[in-house]
């Protein structure tokens, strides 16, 4: 059985103080995003890939 993957980015948000995450389908897309995140000082990003069948039992 084959498992596709997924990307997840957790990111936070220093001005809000909340920690985020969004899910993207390409390392690529979700790379993108996570450098736009870091707008400031204290923000961060991580970028996670994930088997969408472990994503899909989380849920």
């Amino acid at each position: 059985m084959e498992m596709n993957q997924e990307f997840h980015v957790t990111y936070f948000e220093a001005d809000c103080g909340r920690v985020r995450t969004e899910v993207f389908d390409t390392a690529a897309d979700a790379e993108r995003f996570a450098s736009r995140c870091l707008s400031g000082e204290h923000d961060w990003a991580v970028v996670d890939a994930v088997a969408a069948q472990q994503a899909q039992a989380a849920a």
